[in-house]
């Protein structure tokens, strides 16, 4: 079962780099009149007020402009087509090392990662299924995803094997099962913010890169309330994972709280991802700066991922790689 997972999560990573670029037509070809018009019926379909966004007049070659989103539309649904075969193949080599180890498959970093960027696919499905008009920034969910994977079958690989006895314990299930659900969802949310804040700066006149992105990105407001209803979800969901940490803490080291590198930085992403929400219920802080702290919440996570698991010690240690 070791082997089918691995030969799994290789079908896994070709599919969504196979994805990427089909994302990638859509979003290069899908034409600008037609991302403003479906950003506009998004806006409508989500609650959000029958103001009329504006919308580009129709060019004098509509009609190849029509052709040509018209093919970027089937690039768009073959996209999502490989998506979903990736994710079955990516559920199924959890699975299968699940099965092989006898265990939950989180016992250590190459399994949470594959664990965080399976809920992150999963999320981005159902972000997807919500506002269909954010199809084609599945080239960024699917590109971070593929690069996530590589790294972790390239460099964090380990064998199948039995927990330590440190590890044995329900607690992993719920503390660490908590901590990839939430991983993953930020992981959506943190891609989400990055392209408000590109589209933010390309409708400030900015036609650098990366703002030239910004061209053929939704409306920024539909990106900016898709991230913030994305870290809504997940914020309640690290905060359960960090108070599980904690209490198992206790049960196994005979206290609550250590010091240890691994706990402070998931208190810092605490922080910092309490910040954002708090920020965007304040009024006066401008939508432009919740998107920066998003951002700096992703940044605080990685650390914590790669920085304090694969420089620093402490009693996480005992996991390795």
């Amino acid at each position: 079962m070791g082997e089918l997972s691995n030969q799994l999560l290789v079908v896994t990573i070709f599919s969504y780099v196979l994805a990427m670029m089909a994302y990638a037509v859509e979003y290069a070809f899908g034409g600008r009149s037609v991302i403003a018009r479906a950003a506009t019926r998004e806006l409508v379909g989500a609650g959000g007020p029958s103001a009329t966004v504006p919308v580009e007049p129709a060019a004098p070659d509509e009609p190849v402009s029509i052709v040509a989103s018209a093919g970027a539309r089937r690039a768009g649904l073959i996209a999502v087509g490989l998506t979903i075969l990736g994710y079955v193949a990516h559920l199924g080599a959890l699975v299968a090392r699940g099965v092989a180890a006898d265990r939950a498959p989180w016992g250590n970093m190459y399994e949470f990662v594959m664990t965080a960027t399976l809920v992150g696919v999963s999320a981005w499905l159902v972000v997807l299924l919500r506002w269909r008009n954010l199809r084609h920034l599945g080239v960024f969910v699917t590109l971070v995803a593929a690069v996530l994977l590589s790294i972790a079958g390239m460099t964090l690989y380990v064998q199948v094997g039995p927990l330590v006895p440190a590890l044995q314990s329900y607690w992993l299930v719920i503390h660490v099962g908590a901590a990839s659900v939430a991983s993953g969802v930020f992981l959506v949310g943190f891609i989400t913010a990055a392209m408000h804040l590109i589209r933010t700066g390309y409708d400030a006149g900015k036609r650098t890169f990366p703002y030239s992105l910004g061209e053929r990105l939704p409306q920024a407001v539909s990106l900016e309330r898709v991230t913030f209803r994305v870290h809504a979800f997940a914020f309640p969901i690290w905060t359960f994972g960090v108070i599980g940490g904690a209490i198992w803490a206790e049960a196994a080291w005979g206290r609550y709280w250590n010091w240890d590198p691994k706990e402070v930085w998931s208190f810092v992403a605490w922080v910092v991802y309490a910040c954002y929400l708090h920020a965007r219920s304040t009024p006066s802080v401008s939508r432009k700066v919740t998107s920066w702290i998003a951002v700096v919440g992703w940044a605080t996570m990685l650390i914590n991922l790669f920085g304090v698991n694969l420089v620093g010690s402490g009693l996480h240690s005992y996991a390795g790689i």
